[in-house]
């Protein structure tokens, strides 16, 4: 019997005065009166009364909330919504009120029996079904979640039996034969759209083109047979761009070896060579080989980091994409090694404007339609919110932009930093090899619908034919209980040999890649812990289910690991056994699902060589220098309101970087809490050392000049590190590419022009790729309001995220003043480089010249600014970036809410106009205060070098900028923090 409890406050509500102001901004504001919000449990279980009684008590937190068996009505109401979940999404509420009342009743559910959780809004107000279903709209994903909409009459029927989302599926168990031996153009077919059933009706997405089908007919051709469904659907998951990195490695424009190995690898080589001839000597531990990237952190331990995207599930689900991704990368660390501690999230959003009204839809009945450009960014902060919070992670660092590209896909990056000792005893931590007997062990969550074809699917451009079943909803709760029980005992009792994540391509890729460490592996599918029953062989063995590890486990070792597990109330199941065979041998009841050639399925995939051509020129509009304003101090306010400039403070607040109590320079900084380039904090804290995190990322360049654009990205990611306390000597960077239509030769020529960037930037800087990731084809192709086919591209876009250790946490730098009459420096020279700036797109100047970076000047200037800090010497720095000296300056003083008086008239370099000298992105520029009985030592570190002295800190409050004797600027702090703050003010 399905009972319901619902549990309502007491006292005011927040929440429900949030939801009045968004539902009058849909409706109008004389329609919305009262809104009542009730948190909804609907129990299918079979429990007594008593049992009910302790459930619902369990349930309410007595002091503030009230709660009632059955439906609770408001007094008064004219309208009802009712969310919930769709059948099979996860639903991370249900499942912990579910362990609450098993505790509180000290009764397991059975088998089936369940807790589903729903929110219902009850609306006073004078509104029509229209109003009601456009408000009902803005609450909801219809992806995942159901809406029901009710009116008063609903007290007829307020005790009736409620409904519950159970999962019936009615799937074969059988394993299937998928004929080849078909026409080209059916073999295509198969490729693109999948298997089909007996109906004719495809799975989904394989994403295998021509070639690699081919190479698979051919494979079992030689084996004498047709491959399976499952065995097919492993190697997709195996072979997609997604996870095998093909455009990457394959042979372009001549580079045999691909782009990875010849420039980013070979990058790495030959600093790491060099290095290692060095007094500092070589700090990479772990690169490209493992779940994350791992350099030295101090003697005893390494510090980890890894960044993913999460763009196609976020387009769809921006919640449940961005909280699989942050859930996918903590266990990237936890992966990392024998399982390194998380112990610091970043994140950087590329959203579409969320004023762009623009609709868009998936199919050409329109049926389908794509969420709001807001709601898609409201959802992404949010779920990195839950995955980081909930999970006890500190998220000190990140950024957010925006353009009108990003509206088809947003991007998503999620980051984490892991922290490992290095030994255990003589044991190697950051080692792990799967040895032939071990138990193959699956730790964490179950198996269910959830993540089907989710690496296929973010292997190719978001269209009609995406599924809606590669969403996922992570759970960090489960996650975290899975993540303590590894890191903090299993590992260090030295009960497993190896670990990974079990993400994309799930079981089929986590136990692919550990059967290469061993040599071979044997699954039996039957004994997956399942969600629900009626699961397909196939869809166990490819399902992303979240928050699972898979782990090696000696056979003599698997007691005391599985009764630990059991002690923390994290599942663990021996699912199979690594061997020494040389296949990967996978069994349903019996029935072979999978006897696949490992040397075939990780190396079969045929290689391609790729074609690159250059692109047009983008035309140039040339500013007309002679409007040039006499004043520009409402020039600097527009730009700090713009959107890629205000202040991200809703973000930084809501983000809990406090929790593990090593926050050293946060993402708020000085007593005008705005928001800095660069974080530093301390893993460990009885070690004085810190680390430093920050990115680069300068997409507005592309299309003018990709290499150009990585140069500065790799610039600007070591810049703020290095103004915020690092050395370049102990700095090491990541990668993420996501671009788009990656078959083009177009854009190809401008990704190898971007990595052959990254090559030489790393080299120039000494600076070692450790890990990365790439995203190839960031494309939407649906339609329009209009039903006219439409195709969106995002702008090539590249993160470059940088990581350092300093020595000394003491000695790291913000970037607020901390007393008048204190100098103010500038570091580098200023160039007429505004192409892609932040000034030329709030005028709407297309095209221009892109900031070059000078590396062998602005390598001195850096090593010289890292000495000054390191003697004590700066007072504050910034890095400048996007909006120039102008914005950097305000930000300086806002955040000290101090004033600066500075004269831009004899600044280094070929700049001459006003406008030029404010708003130029030219690289390699830091500003940095100085006492002024420091300035002489200051000053002689630079000697030779571009540095000036251009103004002084002062107290009047009021950000004062000359040029000569003519003054062309003087903004008061306050203003300037209305302006900074006012974008996202509501948000």
């Amino acid at each position: 019997m399905t009972v319901r409890i619902d549990v309502v406050p007491t006292i005011p509500d927040a929440r429900a005065q949030v939801k009045i102001k968004q539902f009058q901004a849909l409706a109008g504001r004389e329609r919305v009166g009262k809104v009542h919000i009730a948190d909804s449990y609907l129990i299918d279980a079979a429990l007594t009364p008593g049992e009910l009684t302790l459930a619902r008590r369990a349930l309410t937190n007595s002091r503030v909330e009230a709660s009632y068996m059955g439906r609770w009505l408001p007094a008064k109401f004219h309208w009802g919504i009712e969310i919930g979940f769709l059948s099979g999404v996860t639903d991370n509420v249900g499942a912990t009120a579910k362990e609450t009342i098993e505790d509180a009743t000290k009764k397991k559910f059975k088998d089936g029996e369940q807790v589903y959780s729903a929110q219902v809004f009850f609306i006073e107000g004078n509104l029509s079904r229209t109003h009601i279903e456009k408000i009902t709209a803005s609450l909801h994903n219809s992806l995942i979640q159901s809406a029901k909409i009710f009116g008063t009459d609903l007290r007829k029927e307020a005790r009736a039996i409620p409904s519950v989302p159970r999962v019936s599926l009615s799937g074969s168990s059988r394993v299937l034969s998928v004929n080849l031996e078909v026409s080209d153009g059916e073999l295509i077919e198969i490729g693109g759209e999948g298997i089909a059933n007996e109906h004719g009706i495809h799975r989904g997405p394989l994403a295998l083109n021509f070639d690699s089908m081919v190479s698979i007919r051919n494979h079992f051709r030689h084996e004498g047979r047709s491959p399976t469904d499952a065995e097919l659907e492993m190697l997709a998951q195996t072979w997609s761009e997604h996870c095998k990195h093909t455009i990457f490695a394959s042979a372009i424009d001549g580079i045999k070896d691909g782009l990875y190995k010849t420039y980013i690898q070979g990058a790495t080589e030959k600093i790491r060579n060099a290095k290692r001839k060095t007094r500092n000597g070589d700090i990479c531990i772990s690169v490209f080989k493992d779940n994350a990237g791992g350099i030295v952190f101090d003697d005893e331990y390494v510090i980890t980091h890894k960044v993913e995207t999460h763009n196609t599930p976020s387009a769809l689900d921006p919640f449940g994409g961005a909280i699989t991704g942050i859930g996918g990368v903590n266990r990237d660390a936890i992966g990392f090694g024998l399982g390194a501690k998380p112990v610091a999230n970043v994140y950087g959003f590329c959203f579409a404007p969320p004023e762009d009204g623009r609709r868009l839809f998936r199919d050409p009945g329109k049926t389908q339609e794509m969420l709001s450009a807001k709601r898609i960014a409201e959802g992404v902060i949010a779920g990195i919110n839950a995955g980081g919070n909930q999970s006890g992670i500190p998220t000190p660092n990140g950024f957010m932009l925006f353009d009108e590209s990003y509206r088809g896909k947003p991007l998503v990056f999620a980051g984490t930093v892991g922290l490992i000792p290095k030994k255990n005893g003589e044991r190697k931590l950051y080692e792990k090899e799967a040895k032939p007997g071990d138990y193959i062990v699956m730790v964490g969550g179950r198996v269910g619908l959830d993540g089907i074809h989710g690496a296929t699917f973010s292997s190719e451009s978001l269209s009609t034919s995406s599924p809606a079943t590669a969403v996922q909803i992570g759970d960090p709760i489960t996650q975290k209980k899975m993540s303590d029980a590894i890191v903090k005992e299993a590992r260090d009792q030295n009960l497993f040999n190896s670990i990974t994540d079990c993400g994309a391509g799930g079981l089929s890729s986590s136990v692919g890649e550990m059967a290469e460490q061993s040599g071979g592996v044997r699954v039996d599918l039957e004994k997956i812990p399942l969600k629900y029953p009626g699961l397909e062989p196939w869809q166990i063995w490819i399902s992303e289910s979240q928050e699972r590890m898979t782990l090696a486990v000696p056979k003599a070792k698997w007691r005391a690991f599985s009764e630990l597990m059991k002690s923390r109330a994290v599942e663990a199941t021996v699912i199979g056994e690594f061997t020494k065979t040389g296949r990967c041998v996978v069994t349903y009841n019996g029935s072979t699902a999978v006897d696949i050639d490992l040397e075939f399925l990780h190396n079969g995939l045929p290689k391609k060589h790729l074609l690159i051509r250059k692109p047009p020129a983008v035309p140039y509009m040339e500013l007309r220098v002679g409007k040039e304003p006499k004043d520009f101090s409402e020039t600097i306010l527009r730009m700090l309101t713009r959107l890629n400039l205000a202040s991200n403070e809703f973000i930084s607040r809501q983000y809990d970087h406090e929790v593990q109590s090593g926050s050293v320079i946060k993402p708020l900084q000085g007593a005008g809490r705005v928001n800095g380039d660069a974080a530093v904090f301390k893993p460990l804290l009885s070690s004085q050392k810190a680390v430093v995190l920050s990115s680069g990322v300068t997409p507005y360049y592309s299309n003018i000049d990709p290499y150009k654009m990585a140069a500065c990205a790799v610039d600007t990611a070591i810049r703020n590190a290095v103004a915020a306390g690092a050395t370049l000597d102990h700095l090491a960077l990541l990668d993420n590419f996501c671009w788009a239509s990656s078959d083009e030769p177009e854009r190809l020529w401008q990704l190898k022009e971007a990595v052959r960037a990254c090559h030489d930037y790393a080299i120039a800087y000494g600076t070692p790729f450790i890990s990365g990731k790439d995203s190839m084809f960031n494309d939407f192709k649906g339609y329009d309001e209009n039903g006219e086919f439409v195709k969106i591209s995002v702008l090539p876009t590249l993160l470059i995220s940088s990581i350092g250790v300093i020595a000394d946490a003491e000695k790291a730098v913000s970037i607020d003043p901390k007393a008048a009459g204190d100098f103010v420096y500038l570091l580098g020279e200023t160039h007429e480089e505004l192409g892609g700036s932040e000034y030329y797109r709030m005028q709407r100047i297309v095209g221009g010249r892109v900031p070059s970076v000078d590396g062998k000047k602005n390598l001195k200037i850096y090593r010289a600014l890292m000495h000054a800090i390191q003697a004590e010497l700066v007072a504050s720095a910034i890095s400048l970036g996007r909006g120039g000296l102008a914005v950097a300056l305000s930000k300086m003083a806002m955040a000290g809410k101090m004033g600066i008086d500075v004269d831009v008239g004899k600044m280094r370099g070929s700049a001459k106009h006003e406008y030029v000298k404010l708003f130029s992105e030219s690289q390699g520029r830091i500003v940095a205060t100085v006492a002024s009985g420091a300035s002489k030592k200051f000053e002689k570190l630079f000697g030779g070098l571009s540095m000036q002295k251009i103004g002084e800190i002062t107290k009047s409050k009021i950000l004062s900028i000359k040029s000569g004797k003519k003054k062309i600027a003087g903004i008061g702090i306050e203003k300037a923090l209305e302006a900074y703050r006012g974008t996202f003010k509501n948000y």
